[in-house]
């Protein structure tokens, strides 16, 4: 008896670290990078059927996941996302949240967050779909489950995408550290700026009203730096900047 425990024993570690190793051999997708045209689906949410990117017109689309309902850090960020959502619409942009967990705790997880004083402020409605991935299929899609990392912990990526669909930004955030809002907000604006001119790039810490980087510029424009009241200044010959009128 003892020895046939043994060798069923033996048997299913055997097992187990066979699947292990074939799971880290996986190649998983690597998901759409910068430049490329933002994935489909089509899943349940806190607010019904949503078929991405169709129902969200020609805005510009914010994309995060999230691993589970109810962990701490993802419950402070998709409270602040609330607080700055009509913002991002103001922007023009359109917030979707991808959770790995089912339908049901997405569910009570929004019920329990719209009760809550963040940061010691009046509680707020979640106004933008928590979409149902428990599948993982959408992680997959796009690139967000990192093995080594753990499954159900880091599926923690951040994409923006522009009105054609093509994804402008990349992030990833481990499990520990809290996005920043703010930045996401900024880097969103820096976005549609550049996006409107094509020929601009904002520099570093650039701010909504702040002078724009100028990558390349012609021989007239070189010529008439030395004047004045160009708009054009310099801080080396390779650090070409645009004034901005201030309102």
């Amino acid at each position: 008896m003892k020895k046939n425990l043994v060798i069923t024993g033996i048997f299913l570690l055997s097992l187990v670290q066979s699947w292990t190793q074939d799971i880290k051999n996986i190649e998983m997708p690597a998901g759409p990078l910068i430049g490329e045209e933002a994935p489909s689906f089509r899943a349940e949410s806190t607010q019904g059927i949503i078929v991405f990117p169709a129902d969200f017109g020609s805005e510009w689309k914010i994309v995060l996941a999230q691993p589970k309902c109810f962990t701490p850090v993802c419950s402070s960020e998709i409270l602040e996302l609330a607080f700055e959502h009509e913002n991002f619409l103001r922007l023009g942009a359109k917030v979707v949240v991808i959770t790995t967990d089912v339908l049901s705790h997405q569910m009570r997880w929004l019920t329990s967050l719209e009760e809550i004083r963040f940061k010691g402020r009046d509680p707020v409605k979640i106004n933008f779909p928590l979409v149902d991935d428990s599948s993982y299929r959408i992680s997959n899609l796009y690139g967000m489950v990192h093995l080594k990392a753990g499954i159900s912990t880091n599926i923690r990526g951040m994409f923006i995408i522009d009105p054609e669909n093509m994804v402008r930004a990349v992030f990833y955030y481990p499990i520990e550290v809290g996005r920043n809002i703010e930045e996401v907000k900024r880097t969103l604006m820096a976005l549609q700026e550049t996006y409107k001119d094509k020929k601009i790039a904002t520099p570093v810490n650039w701010q909504p009203g702040d002078d724009v980087m100028v990558p390349v510029i012609t021989s007239e424009e070189r010529m008439s730096l030395v004047n004045p009241d160009c708009e054009l200044y310099q801080l080396s010959w390779f650090m070409t900047y645009r004034k901005i009128k201030k309102e």
